[in-house]
Formats: structure tokens, sequence, C-alpha cells
């Protein structure tokens, strides 16, 4: 039986793709006061331009090994002093302002000043957005008075703990491990060794929506699992991990679990 529980942030506890989806919007918004556009249309092409220039850069090797996206890509501060790092916050207004100015573009409008605003904004609006699932904060209180907990999370180093930070669960976690302090991300079993050694744990049970990212990457590296399965994804032959729709069910399957 294990003590030691470790969490992943993003779409687990915290709303990530929904909030960015919100931001974008709430972005162009701010455009159609100066322009006639079609709002929703400006959003999605700023998201899908936003994906092809962090996939064209040439640090988007780094950043998918340690698993930053492009929409967090446009919001993230690049904190730190490692040569990628330092890269990407050089060539981030330049990022931000072109995402929103092709995306204006295919409306047929070329304005350069409000495309820097908007890839002003965006930062803005998103760092409105953080928001918490409505389970997270009580599963967090009822298990940390069993459990020792640990976070683990992909991404940017500064950006993964700003998230944390403004989510008010910090002081719930023992250990935060960030993929981006370790130049590596989930599935790599060191992520999940990093956070066994921290918390000077043998063994615990990896809590997570990601099937590749959490549950085959703890289980690879010798940890249990189980599956936070929200949007009620169809199983996966042959998945032998419990599976929940919400937190509310977790510490019936961690049960379960021994």
């Amino acid at each position: 039986m294990t003590n030691a529980l470790l969490f992943d942030l993003d779409e687990t506890l915290m709303v990530e793709e929904p909030a960015a989806v919100a931001a974008f919007r709430a972005t162009a918004e701010l455009a159609a006061a100066a322009h006639d556009l079609d709002v929703n249309a400006l959003a999605l092409a700023a998201r899908a331009r936003a994906r092809e220039l962090w996939r064209a850069a040439p640090t988007y090797a780094y950043c998918r090994r340690v698993g930053i996206s492009s929409w967090e890509g446009l919001w993230c501060r690049y904190e730190g002093d490692g040569p990628e790092t330092r890269e990407l916050r050089e060539w981030a207004p330049t990022y931000r302002r072109e995402a929103w100015r092709l995306a204006l573009a295919e409306q047929g409008i070329e304005d350069a000043a409000l495309a820097g605003a908007l890839g002003e904004q965006f930062l803005v609006e998103r760092r409105a957005r953080h928001e918490l699932f409505p389970d997270a904060e009580d599963a967090l209180r009822v298990l940390s008075t069993r459990y020792v907990l640990g976070l683990v999370t992909n991404g940017a180093s500064c950006l993964q703990r700003e998230k944390l930070g403004n989510s008010g669960l910090g002081h719930y976690f023992e250990v935060v491990v960030v993929s981006g302090d370790l130049g590596t991300a989930k599935p790599d079993p060191v992520v999940f060794q990093r956070a066994l050694a921290e918390l000077g744990a043998e063994w615990a049970v990896m809590v997570g929506d990601s099937l590749e990212k959490d549950v085959q990457g703890a289980v690879r590296s010798g940890l249990a699992a189980v599956w936070l399965n929200r949007s009620a994804r169809p199983r996966p032959a042959g998945l032998r991990v419990p599976e929940v729709p919400s937190l509310d069910e977790l510490p019936g399957a961690l049960t379960a679990i021994g």
C-alpha cells in the first residue's frame, strides 16, 4: 500500500484548453471594435497560425520535448537562463504579433499595430482565466489527509508554477516536478523517478487525464495509475488501470488499488 499520490495539472486539476479558447475569442473581440470581421473566424485563425509558427520555429524540438503547447507559448514569460528559454523569450513578441497579423490577413485586414496589440492582449485574457475543475480542491483536501501528494506536470517551469500559484492548490503538494526543469516530459520515466526521489517514496499512484503521458507513462515506470476520463472517451481494449469520471470517485479507485 502506498501513501504517495502524483497528480497531473492541466485538464486534471485546472482547465487548460477551454481557457485558451476563451482567451482567443476575447482577444478577437477587441479587433472587432476596430474592423468589421468575423470574431469566431479570427479566433480560430489565430490559434491555427500560432500552431504553424510554433512548429516551424527552430525551438520546436525543445518545446515538444518538454511539452509546451503553441497556445501556452503565446503567454509564457520564459523565465530562466537556459539557451532555449532565452531564445524563446527573445522570439515571443514576434511570435505573438505574427500569429494575429496572419489571422487578420485572412480576413483582408492589414493592421500591424492592431496585431501587436492583440498579441499583448492575449496575455491579459489568458491570465484572467485560471479555472479549477469543481472537484479539484475538495479531492485534494480529503486525500492530503491520507497521502503525501506530488504534482507532475509538463511545460515551461515558470508557466506551470504560475498556474499552480494562481490555483490556490500549491500548499497541498510536498513536491512539484515540472518537465521544463528536467529537459524531458511525461511519459519519460525520468520525470516520475524524479518525483519519487523528491518524495522519498519507492512507489506511487499517478492520477491524470492523458492515457499516454500520465497513465501509460506511469505504468511503464513501474507505478500504478488512475485514468481521469472526464469526457467519457472510449476505454481502450486491454487497459488495466482504474478509470474515474471525476476526482470525486478517486478515493474509491485508490482503495481498490490497495
